[in-house]
């Protein structure tokens, strides 16, 4: 996709950071924009400032956890704009940072059922949806830096955005053939308003394991205030879009730290020598399975 003029923008977590810095660049070329949020008093505003740039802009309350809502939205989407997103936005997200020893089941339950359960939903919402409009589409979801490795400090949040990762490339393999192109974005540090997350924290996911606090917010803070402008990495998914990559890093520093992480994972299989049958009978079968399992699905579909 490389006009972006009269496209349809969904983006969750559009009312601030990463998400609003997508409405601005997106809607600045063109698109009608959707911004969906939890926070009805950050719609609002956004709302506000999004009109006077001169944006078509509308906005929901949002919680994407919310399956029924997440429903509820997208038919409004359709009423308010004539159709499903061309533009698919998986960018909210929380965090929360402790020693992954001291996280509890409701650490684990906020953050992953955000940060994974969320673009879940906006993916079984929004998928079959845009695949029957039949227009060409992309959709794009926010990662992390930390979806590619672990982290000891932000284990649930690594651990959601690492299957976010892999999501992506999942469905990028299968709306090829749609004409809905996926990328996933990568990102390091972002000027975003991230740290203060913990207080939306939904009153039954209140058992923390890690220090909440003013102070840890502060910190938090002291380090989102050198990230990087949230229109500068919208700018870099435009571009990543219009070039139809499936990996978005625009973070320079990253490359070296990731090239030595995937080195070793490489590094650790053993070499075709090591058991060239037993390699050759476990593809083929992979591969015979896989065919067959097409074909399967294929008839069930009423496809020749």
């Amino acid at each position: 996709m490389k006009d972006f003029r009269d496209q349809i923008a969904f983006i969750t977590g559009g009312a601030s950071g990463a998400g609003f810095g997508q409405a601005l660049v997106f809607g600045g070329a063109g698109a009608g924009v959707a911004i969906a949020d939890v926070r009805a008093q950050a719609v609002e505003k956004a709302l506000a400032d999004l009109k006077a740039e001169g944006i078509t802009a509308h906005g929901i309350v949002l919680d994407i956890t919310d399956r029924e809502a997440y429903a509820r939205a997208a038919d409004e989407v359709e009423k308010v704009f004539g159709g499903p997103p061309t533009l698919l936005f998986n960018t909210a997200g929380v965090n929360s940072f402790g020693p992954v020893e001291n996280s509890t089941y409701d650490d684990f339950d906020w953050l992953i059922g955000v940060n994974l359960g969320g673009v879940i939903n906006g993916m079984v919402t929004f998928v079959p949806r845009m695949i029957k409009a039949g227009k060409p589409a992309h959709i794009v979801t926010v990662s992390s830096l930390g979806g590619l490795q672990g982290s000891a400090l932000a284990a649930p949040y690594s651990a959601a955005k690492a299957a976010v990762v892999n999501l992506m490339e999942s469905y990028r393999m299968s709306l090829e053939k749609y004409g809905i192109g996926v990328s996933v974005v990568c990102p390091a540090n972002i000027k975003s308003n991230i740290a203060e997350a913990v207080r939306i924290r939904p009153a039954r996911f209140g058992k923390s394991g890690y220090v909440e606090n003013e102070a840890a917010i502060a910190s938090l803070h002291s380090i989102y205030i050198h990230g990087m402008e949230p229109v500068e990495l919208a700018g870099h998914i435009k571009r990543g879009i219009e070039a139809n990559q499936l990996y978005i890093i625009p973070y320079p520093e990253a490359k070296e730290g990731l090239r030595k992480h995937f080195d070793e994972i490489v590094d650790s299989v053993l070499p075709m020598e090591a058991d060239p049958e037993g390699a050759k009978k476990r593809v083929e079968a992979l591969q015979a399975w896989a065919a067959d399992r097409a074909r399967v699905f294929n008839k069930e579909q009423g496809e020749p």
